[in-house]
């Protein structure tokens, strides 16, 4: 698609969030709850519509209906960022969002009736002619509020804002049915594509990591543990820990699918240990992997770089970039909050 009247254009690295233990004090912060939905910029110009995912892949064809949405909205010039969701049940659904991802058009179709998605916005970075990317996070609020007020769609919904933290620390305590933690930004700041700008502040402590290997458990040829691994800023994957809490009926399903994938070296960084006293012969050595796949683990502490226990298995993360799985996610030496 052509976007030569947008500035700016896709592909667009999004303003990321860093992981915080607590809420910032003090004067000049705004406050917004963080959404368990898949991260989209939209860009307009005319009939051409783009749905863009966090990792800069196109989102559009999984979401016919939010193309369709956009399309039909008056204002023919613009560029969004928000978060698609899907409600089911009263709360969010992302096990319903990562159904979308499938091949065949006739299914998402299909899901896209039955389970139609919503668009979130938060930010706003164009409008007609006016580009807001370079101004204040106060300023774009304000055009934000204007374009959604004019759009006033089913399906297209305004993210709260608030500049008051007690309202910001009473919404981190519904986190878990429908928000997946609370995010601060300066209010006087631009919108700082592909850095990590903002603050972010889950209930509980989640990492995207890229999975670089596993082990096969101890008295089956099945998937015993993934090894865990996150990119340094000097490009390297280290190993930073494991997680086996994977019922066995997945690990079943999951052996194949890793074995396809087996290939050196897995980890370029820090790469994990080989056998201790509770290994045999099948769980001691580990299998290397094309960094190719990317999941959400629940952790407690980091000591020295790793998990310091083992960790809880989340979710699986197709949205994601293994690229984007770094350790600047990471939160040292702070209690969890809960």
């Amino acid at each position: 698609m052509a976007f030569d009247r947008l500035d700016p254009a896709p592909p667009l690295p999004p303003m990321e969030a860093k992981a915080v233990a607590e809420l910032p004090s003090g004067e000049g912060w705004q406050f917004e709850p963080k959404w368990d939905g898949f991260r989209c910029l939209v860009f307009r110009d005319g009939e051409s519509v783009e749905l863009q995912s966090k990792a800069g892949r196109p989102l559009g064809r999984y979401f016919p209906e939010v193309v369709a949405l956009v399309r039909g909205l008056a204002e023919a010039r613009f560029v969004l960022d928000g978060e698609l969701i899907i409600r089911m049940g009263g709360a969010l659904s992302f096990d319903a969002l990562q159904m979308r991802l499938h091949p065949a058009e006739s299914r998402i179709r299909k899901l896209a009736a039955a389970t139609p998605a919503a668009l979130i916005l938060f930010d706003c970075l164009a409008v007609g002619r006016r580009t807001l990317i370079g101004r204040p996070l106060a300023e774009r609020r304000t055009a934000l509020e204007a374009f959604h007020a004019a759009a006033a769609r089913p399906g297209l919904d305004l993210s709260p804002c608030t500049v008051d933290r007690e309202t910001a620390l009473g919404w981190l305590g519904q986190a878990g049915k429908a928000l997946d933690g609370v995010v601060a930004k300066r209010r006087d700041e631009a919108y700082r594509s592909g850095e990590r700008a903002m603050l972010k502040v889950k209930p509980v402590r989640t990492a995207d990591c890229v999975v670089g290997g596993f082990r096969y458990a101890a008295k089956e040829r099945v998937v015993g543990s993934l090894l865990l691994g996150l990119y340094k800023s000097d490009g390297l994957l280290d190993h930073v820990g494991f997680t086996s809490a994977l019922p066995l009926a997945e690990r079943r399903v999951l052996t194949p699918r890793l074995e396809k994938l087996v290939a050196p070296p897995g980890f370029t960084g820090d790469a994990p240990g080989g056998r201790s006293r509770w290994s045999t012969d099948r769980s001691a050595a580990w299998q290397p992997l094309r960094p190719e796949l990317v999941v959400e683990v629940g952790y407690d502490q980091v000591t020295a770089g790793r998990f310091r226990h083992g960790t809880r298995f989340v979710r699986w993360r197709p949205d994601k970039a293994p690229a984007q799985c770094t350790t600047e996610q990471l939160v040292f030496d702070r209690p969890m909050l809960r």
